[in-house]
């Protein structure tokens, strides 16, 4: 373990723009740097985005790799891996954080495996040992179990889920250093021709959500959420079994093996409330959960239940929303 010090984090961008998820990390991680009484570092690839990499000392980090080159306006897989590997090795950071994003789950997977070292993925707690050493907790068997888990090499490297840890506040005052690093670049066999931007639906983005489950009779009942969400200014979420049966798609599913939210208002409607589902909503700040049976999991995290069939719950709802809405 000699010559390994320090924490980093991989700061995800997208288009020029930070995912949030690299705040998260930085607040974390400025909290067990803090402990361990080592500096906190990021390191950020992209093009012409000098200014987010100052954000990332705004937000906890005392200095910043920073990589400037075009090739890092996609996400190319080789570029990222060679040079964050190449960064690693040099720099020597005994933890490296990154986010468990479609982009952090393929990249952390494949820096690991290069380094010989271990990944533990989507984690939803980080500690410190007594030793110093790297407590990982994620949840185990469907959300049954928290699984605490301690690498023995090093870096110790997790996927961090997002939502789950809060940023800092942004302080224009701290002060940090900037280390330009030059880019290598190895040949790729893929092109990217065309980009399909994804559906207009990010759930973990959302501060209302209005999910359904296995107590909707057929996909088109989704329809009927969606009024419900439209009217609150929110989005339609769903738990896993109806996105197994393809009747909505997966970027609306919630829950550990789907999207980790946290917004204002979750109302749960024909959601039993399995380990999983609720590994992934339970944070919200208001649970209302609408269901028949009056046993149901879901109720023991709601705040408020409504024991009833939601078939005849949702359209009141949507009724009395309106009602007041038009002031009679």
């Amino acid at each position: 373990m000699n010559g390994y010090t320090g924490l980093m984090v991989f700061a995800e961008q997208r288009e020029g723009s930070i995912h949030p998820v690299s705040y998260e990390l930085l607040g974390k991680g400025r909290e067990l740097a803090d402990s361990l009484g080592v500096p906190l570092s990021g390191v950020l690839l992209g093009s012409q985005i000098k200014e987010e990499a100052g954000e990332l000392i705004y937000y906890g980090a005392d200095k910043v790799f920073w990589y400037d080159h075009p090739v890092f306006n996609d996400f190319n897989l080789l570029n990222y891996k060679l040079n964050l590997v190449k960064l690693v090795k040099e720099v020597k950071p005994e933890i490296f954080l990154l986010g468990a994003t479609h982009w952090g789950r393929s990249l952390g997977s494949r820096v690991a495996a290069a380094l010989g070292t271990g990944l533990t993925a989507d984690c939803t707690s980080l500690a410190i040992d007594k030793d110093g050493s790297l407590v990982q907790i994620r949840p185990a068997f469907s959300g049954n179990v928290l699984a605490h888990i301690k690498t023995r090499t090093r870096p110790q490297m997790a996927t961090v889920r997002y939502k789950i840890m809060q940023s800092l506040r942004r302080d224009v005052g701290r002060k940090g250093e900037i280390i330009r690093k030059e880019a290598e670049l190895t040949p790729s066999l893929l092109t990217i021709v065309h980009k399909e931007k994804s559906g207009e639906v990010n759930v973990a983005e959302a501060d209302v959500i209005v999910s359904g489950g296995m107590g909707l009779k057929k996909a088109e009942d989704f329809c009927l959420l969606a009024d419900l969400a439209k009217l609150l200014g929110g989005v339609v979420g769903s738990s896993r079994p109806p996105v197994d049966s393809g009747w909505i798609a997966r970027e609306h599913q919630v829950g550990f093996s789907g999207n980790t939210v946290k917004p204002r208002i979750y109302i749960a409607c024909g959601i039993s409330g399995s380990p999983q589902h609720l590994a992934g909503m339970r944070e919200s700040e208001v649970i209302i959960a609408i269901n028949s049976d009056p046993s149901a999991p879901i109720f023991r995290v709601a705040d408020y239940g409504i024991v009833g069939d939601l078939y005849h719950v949702v359209p009141k709802l949507i009724d009395r929303i309106k009602i007041r809405r038009s002031g009679s």
